[in-house]
């Protein structure tokens, strides 16, 4: 199989899809691996360590996407990169596609089988390619929203530890998964009073175990929102829905009149449409807006400002994947495995992820009933 790795193009994207050591682990099993002049310079792996590698150099994004087989990105393909897709091929990138019908039309327009990271499964009924991104999501969630309490940011002018006599900052964090327990993590760790928000039995019961009498772990209802967004000085949106649109759990008028001016909120569920009525995604170029006196942080690609970090984490997990669909074909694959079947969002024209489709009340179609 020819596997290509464009240049990612979503402002401010720094990551790649392949690292020199994974094209090395697919040309080591007989295939043919492709990757766009420079794609790799923002996670610092340059073009020469790719070519000692075995992949091949080329210089532009439609030379990729003409002679691969399947196309392995980092961000769901903007429209440039969707309108050069074609039946035969495979995507396999993040794809976040329940907030966003353009691109929905556009891969089922290329009849192409797009398998998104974000819904691929595991025997332990977690999503292993979405984990690490939201590991590094949850612990940059603090320190922006750090960054933006700064007076000098437009913030209340909080230290988020506090120091001896000066109370810490109230940090809140809606939802207790993956992304909320890392922004715990280091908020905790930088001394501030946390509180999660969870609805899950279950996973608060974990949290407790995991943090103890550190932070305060409450259920997630209308009645402890209010009440936490009156003291919060930081709060983070942490809930998923996995490939489904995130529920609009704080509405705007809540935020512009129970919560403290030059407070900040930080939305990590922006990919899949934000847990705030008031959310719309900002770039690393232009990342925050008020409304009100508070502040708002919604970049649709927060790993992406930690490249090296980021891809080296992304990759360690995709590859795997990677290696499956291109040793088996993608149907083989996904007959194969139930939990790589989970990722297949669109497949020949067919919307196959019911999550997706009711988001954008589209037909659904079950992909078995297609891959006989």
């Amino acid at each position: 199989m020819i596997i290509g790795t464009p240049k990612e193009i979503k402002n401010q994207e720094y990551r790649v899809g392949l690292i020199p050591s994974g094209a090395h682990t697919l040309v080591l099993n007989g295939h043919r691996v492709l990757i766009e002049a420079g794609a790799g310079l923002g996670s610092g792996f340059t073009d020469e360590e790719y070519r000692k590698a075995g992949a091949e150099i080329v210089g532009t994004a439609a030379e990729v996407f003409e002679q691969s087989d399947m196309i392995i990105k980092v961000k769901e393909p903007q429209r440039v990169e969707y309108e050069m897709l074609r039946e035969d091929q495979i995507l396999f990138t993040y794809l976040h596609l329940a907030p966003d019908p353009a691109q929905t039309t556009g891969l089922v327009k290329s009849r192409a089988t797009c398998i998104a990271y974000e819904t691929i499964t595991d025997q332990y009924n977690s999503l292993p390619l979405l984990t690490p991104m939201s590991e590094v999501a949850g612990r940059m969630s603090i320190q922006v929203g750090a960054f933006y309490l700064q007076r000098t940011h437009g913030g209340l002018g909080l230290l988020l530890g506090g120091v001896p006599g000066v109370a810490p900052a109230e940090v809140l964090i809606v939802g207790g998964g993956i992304v909320g327990l890392n922004a715990a993590k280091m908020a905790v760790g930088m001394g501030a009073r946390v509180t999660i928000l969870e609805t899950s039995a279950h996973r608060m019961r974990y949290l407790d175990d995991v943090f103890g009498a550190r932070i305060t772990c409450l259920s997630s209802n209308p009645y402890n929102i209010e009440a936490r967004l009156k003291v919060s000085d930081l709060v983070v949106g942490a809930v998923l829905i996995p490939g489904a649109s995130a529920p609009k759990l704080i509405n705007k008028q809540q935020i512009t009149t129970l919560m403290k001016p030059g407070s900040v909120i930080v939305d990590v569920a922006v990919d899949q449409g934000g847990c705030l009525e008031t959310t719309r995604a900002t770039t690393h170029d232009d990342p925050v807006f008020k409304v009100g006196d508070v502040t708002h942080y919604c970049v649709a690609n927060m790993p992406g400002a930690v490249p090296r970090t980021s891809t080296i984490a992304l990759t360690n997990v995709t590859l795997p994947y990677a290696l499956k669909l291109a040793n088996q074909g993608a149907v083989n694959a996904v007959k194969n495995d139930a939990h790589l079947k989970a990722g297949v969002n669109v497949y020949r024209g067919a919307i196959t992820y019911r999550a997706v489709a009711e988001a954008q009340n589209l037909e659904y179609t079950p992909l078995d009933e297609l891959i006989h």
